[in-house]
């Protein structure tokens, strides 16, 4: 489980080794395989800042949409990033080990840090009805009394547990927010260092656009880095499934002009000190959640049509996102 010891553990490199192997034994020759050849086209090259140090937000198409674009920043000397993925990813201690290599890092959601409190206590999974009022517990919905009589037996007797906050959603929110600002320090570190930040906003795989989540929009305000949107196109039939390896085809990158504090994001500056990821930073919900739509439709603008906002999409719900 992802918590403030193992976050930690994250230091960022510029010039990521593991990041330059896998592109060259790994990407290299797979790109270019007989018969089967991928084509990573750039548009919009010219919107990278050469100096590293932005925030790229991109549609998220299949497992491995990122890894063509990081392979043409390398090629095309555009510097290196380092991307946000989910605590999950880390169960696995050599999935894990990868991860730290290829310089991610680990984002760990509430709901991700409350369905792993679950799992962990009661030995099973929570399932839908438990992890749904657990969240509106925690969130501030419900009352504990509300939340034990809504969860049934199992919930109550998670809740009823010895937490050292004294109750369940204070003590998640104490860890929430420790873990959060070590992510933010890390990315803060990362993008000191030349790196650039690579978010997907939606937060989950979809073919078709759905809209973003608030927490990039918050580190945008924070750290003033210029936010690059990019649009991929034709990633999930190079990669149609869950191997790593590409089948070929063309892959479509378009990047749009760069969003910076004295353009586009001068209208959502907050003119008072916040911490991002903490209940007070709430009371500037309005204000992230504008600022992701705009990111969101700057980058539907440079997607087809297969890939546009689409209201319907089906995307995971309750704890299986996390677990």
């Amino acid at each position: 489980m992802i918590d403030l010891e193992r976050l930690n553990k994250i230091h960022l490199k510029p010039k990521p080794r593991f990041q330059r192997l896998i592109a060259t034994f790994g990407l290299l020759p797979n790109y270019n395989w007989p018969g089967r050849k991928t084509s990573i086209i750039f548009e919009g090259e010219d919107n990278v800042p050469r100096a590293g140090g932005c925030i790229f937000v991109m549609n998220h198409t299949d497992r491995y949409n990122y890894w063509p674009f990081q392979y043409m920043l390398w090629r095309k000397g555009l510097g290196f990033t380092a991307a946000w993925v989910k605590g999950k990813y880390y169960e696995n201690p050599m999935m894990a080990w990868f991860m730290d290599a290829a310089n991610n890092i680990p984002l760990p959601s509430k709901g991700y840090v409350l369905s792993k409190d679950f799992q962990l206590a009661m030995q099973r999974d929570p399932e839908k009805t438990e992890y749904e009022t657990l969240k509106s517990y925690t969130d501030g919905k419900i009352d504990a009394d509300e939340a034990a009589r809504q969860g049934g037996e199992g919930l109550r007797e998670f809740l009823a547990r010895d937490w050292p906050a004294g109750n369940y959603a204070d003590d998640l929110e104490n860890r929430f927010r420790a873990m959060m600002q070590r992510v933010l320090q890390i990315t803060r570190e990362g993008l000191a260092k030349g790196l650039s930040l690579l978010v997907f906003p939606q937060g989950t795989r979809s073919i078709t656009l759905t809209r973003g989540h608030t927490g990039v929009a918050q580190v945008v305000l924070d750290t003033n880095a210029p936010v690059v949107p990019v649009g991929c196109n034709g990633s999930d039939h190079a990669y149609p499934g869950s191997s790593p390896f590409s089948v070929g085809g063309t892959i479509i990158y378009r990047i749009g002009k760069p969003l910076t504090v004295e353009g586009d994001l001068k209208p959502f500056r907050i003119n008072e000190p916040f911490v991002p990821f903490t209940q007070s930073a709430e009371k500037h919900h309005q204000t992230f959640r504008k600022l992701t739509d705009l990111m969101m439709d700057r980058i539907n603008e440079l997607l087809d049509p297969r890939y546009q906002y689409a209201t319907d999409a089906h995307l995971a719900k309750g704890s299986d996102r996390f677990l």
